[in-house]
């Protein structure tokens, strides 16, 4: 991990080995960044001491490769590259981007979509579930269990995506677009990047809001030019490798239930540029019912701000995401502080939380990808 006084002005000594005594959270590569990072410290310093006595509630899932993607990733035992290696996923299609190895040649810019687990159909969800969604799903081990793919199977570590946005309609208050009540829900989901290259995975939206239509518009500034306004239709659930699975017949389409007759459908927009920007354009097309935004970091970046301020004045309800609770933390001051309100969706662990922790982190606790949970579904004083 890096030096946690880093930017502090003067250059790293050495390795970051010196740990706070009092949180055990961040790390320093010398007494002197220590000491001249604790005015900025001290304020955390208590709280990441509380998250580190639940650190073993992050790295909790119900997964046989669990141990592996989690404690030993963190002790430096494993690597996401080795995790994906023994899979059989490593630097394939949608999965390349999951490690390092996909940082050097990450391109957005490819309009092509990639539209296969690169697993067979034993491990992955092609085609319809058997039943449809009885009751709310709130684990990935339910999950699993309704789309009958055994827990070996590494597919959560891309779901996390489509699984977010489910959980986020129920912590929001609109779990009753599960139920078929209504035909359609309008998403827009904030600052996509790697999504970009792994825009199958939303297509097992079919599965989770059967007999709805669903739009997602996906908004940021990581979006191509060339690509902004793109409409992706995802009619099929992505392909697995077996040749004789009926996901490769041409005919196969998303069914929906013959009691409605209402389609399943899902389709994804594209958009260039930030959202408080775009939202003009946008809004002609498709006022949300809701807005995720994943891995936010809305501390981190000034942009957030005149987003947050119309988000508020929309009142549409909005749930954010981060690596970890810190951040939430951060993320939730910074909007009561600009907008005045304060949370009525507290900071809460995502059961879909990516189950593969985040490498080099600048914290000692475990990160994960949509890791914890917070936002607003009523915007007032």
């Amino acid at each position: 991990m890096e030096c946690a006084g880093k930017r502090q002005g003067t250059r790293c000594t050495g390795p970051a080995t010196r740990r706070c005594a009092r949180c055990g959270a961040v790390a320093y590569c010398s007494v002197s960044h220590q000491i001249v990072h604790w005015p900025d410290h001290k304020e955390e310093c208590g709280r990441l001491e509380q998250h580190m006595k639940h650190m073993d509630i992050l790295n909790e899932f119900p997964f046989s490769f669990t141990q592996e993607a989690t404690v030993q990733v963190c002790e430096k035992l494993e690597t996401r590259c080795s995790v994906l290696k023994k899979k059989g996923v490593h630097q394939m299609g949608m999965w390349l981007y999951e490690c390092c190895c996909g940082n050097s040649v990450i391109s957005f810019d490819c309009s092509r979509l990639n539209n296969s687990w690169d697993l067979s159909n034993t491990f992955c969800p092609c085609t319809e579930p058997l039943s449809m969604i009885s009751k709310h799903l709130t684990s990935w081990k339910e999950y699993y269990e309704w789309r009958s793919i055994p827990l070996h199977s590494p597919v959560s570590l891309l779901l996390h995506r489509p699984l977010t946005i489910y959980y986020a309609t129920q912590v929001a208050g609109l779990g009753r677009w599960t139920s078929g009540i209504s035909h359609k829900l309008h998403i827009h989901y904030l600052g996509p990047e790697k999504e970009l290259l792994q825009l199958s995975v939303f297509s097992e939206l079919h599965a989770l809001f059967p007999n709805v239509h669903v739009h997602i518009e996906l908004v940021g500034p990581a979006i191509p030019q060339q690509r902004d306004g793109e409409m992706i239709e995802l009619c099929n659930y992505a392909h697995c490798l077996d040749r004789d699975c009926k996901c490769k017949s041409s005919s196969e389409t998303v069914s929906w239930d013959v009691h409605t007759s209402k389609p399943s459908t899902v389709t994804l927009q594209l958009r260039s540029g930030f959202y408080h920007d775009r939202y003009k354009d946008i809004a002609q097309d498709s006022s949300p019912h809701l807005i995720v935004a994943p891995n936010a970091g809305i501390a981190a970046y000034s942009s957030w701000l005149p987003t947050i301020e119309l988000i508020k004045d929309m009142n549409i309800p909005a749930v954010f995401s981060d690596y970890c609770k810190e951040a939430c933390h951060l993320g939730a001051s910074c909007i009561t502080g600009v907008t005045g309100c304060s949370l009525n969706i507290p900071i809460q662990l995502n059961p879909f939380r990516q189950p593969m922790v985040v490498e080099d982190s600048v914290l000692l606790l475990p990160c994960y990808s949509n890791c914890f949970l917070y936002g607003m579904s009523k915007w007032s004083l």
